[in-house]
């Protein structure tokens, strides 16, 4: 019997998990050379061609992140630019396989090593993409995981996650990756406990193992001192998962009687087709970027109107708050945004818009029309100083105004700012023309604690409910009540019922959640008094 061995890491996706171990990782059958340069270009267009309907496939099935997620594989594989070296390669004398393993290994060290944390999280795309192409070249299948596994490795692709079925359990234990990453992301939509930063998982595929995504633990052995207390606070959650579900459709109310809004978070406007909308107070954040980064291009007045009015219309006349195009920093678009060397700190969100009027335009004409379909807020992402609300709320005067001048049906919305640069959170009285704040608390977070988000190495700096940040929070909460502003939160943290205790003790009364965690986070709002918080 092998000796007990226990890992600890950080929770991505709460839950728990026993079952078979898992690596992943592919064996890759022997690639049989062409005999000629033209051979060998055929057969690596044949691969690539292969992985672009395979990826159309799964997009056709996938909505919200997962279909941004595959939509950048899909641009990624039909860019001449990625495949160039390989061709290239070949046409030195390397075969399909070796001038793509070769290519593509080094664009994946590229990204690695780049300090931009959009580019860090893409390299696992690459991976996926490289992987996809040589399976194809090589005949080689991808082994399907047993059911309930807990997969391991350095990390997981995307597609991996994707088309693994989770109906029979299992979960995902990595040596790397962060909670921040896209299948972090996917992980915790989905309910699919995922622990990261475990650093090297032993071999050991097959043994049973037991998965703490609550606490951040893996042990290797069923034989663990700690089977039982593990199988017994797997129970707990279960049962705290079960109750939760109990409050989805009440309203969000603290034991001592103090009324929370809770609204939901939409990535895609496909997400609303599976929520109730009785079951949130309305939409605290409607992203756009979903419309910004498609290989078709920059998205046209229509399209953006019908995705506006879509969700306006499914809240039936409760609050959609629309936020502007947040561009750049993690989030680069072809024919938008710039190559910055620290685009964090660059051109992105609302100053992106205002130098690019020509597209911002556009989507201001959007919503105004969309506007008169429900009950529209817009409002401005990374906002730094004063003038940039002012200059954006021209903007959408102006554009009104010609609606109006043309006759066309329009509604001008309320506009309020995001929260998320420190000197907005400092100086909140300076914004006070703005008719509503909501504080982004992703983002200022890792401004606040210089603390990449997606960077494993100082997740244990980039915590919401450090006293600096949350005093920050208390002070916007405290001049928005004596002000008369609204104000929200619409960050990953709002949803977390680790963190909500000290929002609600921080001042804040509206939280904004993916609607996976609806259910859970009015659960744990019916749990506090406001005095506890």
């Amino acid at each position: 019997m092998s000796a007990p061995l226990s890992l600890t890491g950080t929770p991505a996706s709460p839950g728990y998990a026993e079952g078979p171990l898992f690596a992943l990782g592919t064996a890759l059958n022997r690639y049989e050379p062409k005999g000629s340069p033209d051979g060998e270009r055929a057969a690596l267009l044949t691969a690539l061609d292969g992985a672009s309907e395979a990826l159309a496939l799964l997009i056709a099935d996938a909505v919200g992140e997962a279909a941004e997620m595959l939509e950048f594989q899909l641009a990624m594989v039909e860019d001449d630019a990625l495949r160039a070296p390989a061709l290239a390669a070949i046409d030195a004398g390397a075969n399909a396989a070796t001038a793509w393993q070769a290519a593509l290994g080094e664009e994946i060290a590229g990204y690695e090593a780049s300090e931009d944390d959009y580019f860090r999280a893409r390299a696992a795309d690459l991976a996926d993409i490289r992987d996809r192409v040589l399976r194809d070249l090589t005949g080689s299948n991808q082994e399907a995981s047993p059911p309930g596994a807990i997969l391991t490795g350095d990390d997981i692709t995307p597609s991996r996650f994707l088309q693994t079925d989770w109906t029979s359990g299992g979960g995902v234990a990595l040596a790397g990756g962060s909670s921040a990453s896209h299948v972090a992301m996917l992980a915790r939509a989905r309910g699919v406990p995922m622990v990261v930063g475990l650093g090297p998982v032993p071999a050991a595929s097959g043994r049973t193992a037991l998965l703490d995504a609550e606490h951040g633990g893996l042990a290797l052995s069923a034989d663990f001192p700690g089977v039982e207390a593990f199988r017994r606070a797997a129970a707990a959650f279960r049962s705290r998962r079960a109750g939760a579900d109990a409050y989805l459709r009440k309203p969000a109310v603290t034991a001592d009687g103090v009324s929370i809004r809770v609204q939901v978070n939409v990535a895609d406007p496909s997400d609303v087709d599976t929520i109730d909308i009785a079951s949130c107070d309305g939409v605290g954040l409607m992203r756009t970027e979903f419309l910004f980064g498609k290989p078709s291009g920059l998205p046209d007045e229509e399209t953006q109107y019908g995705a506006y009015r879509k969700v306006l219309e499914w809240a039936g006349g409760k609050p959609v708050t629309i936020r502007t195009v947040d561009a750049g920093g993690d989030k680069p678009v072809p024919g938008f945004t710039v190559e910055e060397g620290n685009p964090f700190l660059g051109l992105r969100g609302i100053r992106l818009s205002l130098a690019r009027p020509d597209i911002f335009r556009v989507q201001i004409r959007a919503i105004l029309r969309a506007a008169v379909h429900g009950n529209a807020k817009v409002m401005f992402p990374m906002v730094a100083v004063p003038a940039e609300y002012a200059e954006a709320a021209v903007l959408f005067a102006d554009e009104a105004a010609k609606l109006a001048a043309t006759g066309v049906p329009h509604l001008l919305p309320p506009l309020g700012i995001m929260v998320e640069v420190p000197s907005v959170a400092v100086a909140p009285e300076l914004f006070a023309d703005a008719a509503f704040f909501s504080i982004g608390s992703n983002d200022l977070t890792q401004y606040v604690m210089a603390a990449a988000r997606d960077n494993g190495r100082v997740a244990s700096l980039n915590v919401v409910t450090n006293p600096a940040v949350l005093r920050l929070m208390s002070g916007v909460a405290a001049f928005a009540e004596r002000s008369g502003i609204a104000l929200s939160l619409c960050g990953d943290a709002g949803g977390d019922p680790a963190s909500i205790p000290a929002l609600l003790a921080a001042g804040l009364r509206d939280l904004s959640v993916v609607p996976a965690q609806l259910a859970t986070a009015k659960a744990s709002i019916a749990g506090l008094t406001i005095g506890s918080a």
